[in-house]
């Protein structure tokens, strides 16, 4: 009885364990599109066309992000403007700490494949990102 109380025990704690490793934060690099916005009390806010997509570039757990927009042509436009994150790991969860002159946060990375990706923020509002694809007129 206790061997398999063992057993259920780490299959447990494995199990609820975060799904991100240090090896999944390659898929962090390039173009993000948000697909919902999902708020702590269950309401959802689905978005179904982005004029603008997050791009995301990392080198050794530091990185930035920003907003482009893609156009007809495959390129993208772009500001300047970007926002510098590092990466932490604390108790076993991957965090993005944004620092800039007005504000600091954090997000969690809940979630982090080649194709889809999801951030909850302090305010425990989660972020649904897709593997943006460009539109191809040929």
């Amino acid at each position: 009885m206790k061997l398999f109380a063992s057993i259920t025990l780490v299959l447990l704690l494995v199990s609820c364990t975060n799904g991100v490793n240090k090896e999944d934060l390659v898929h962090l690099d390039g173009y993000w599109e948000i697909e919902k916005v999902e708020f702590p009390n269950g309401s959802t806010k689905e978005y179904t066309i982005n004029a603008t997509v997050d791009y995301f570039e990392v080198v050794d757990m530091t990185g930035y992000r920003k907003k482009v927009q893609p156009l007809l042509d495959g390129s993208y436009q772009t500001s300047d403007d970007a926002e510098k994150f590092t990466i932490h790991e604390s108790n076993g969860e991957f965090l993005l700490r944004y620092k800039n002159n007005l504000s600091e946060w954090e997000e969690k990375i809940e979630l982090l494949t080649s194709n889809q990706c999801v951030f909850v923020n302090q305010e425990q509002i989660a972020y649904y990102y897709k593997r943006f694809e460009p539109i191809n007129l040929e």
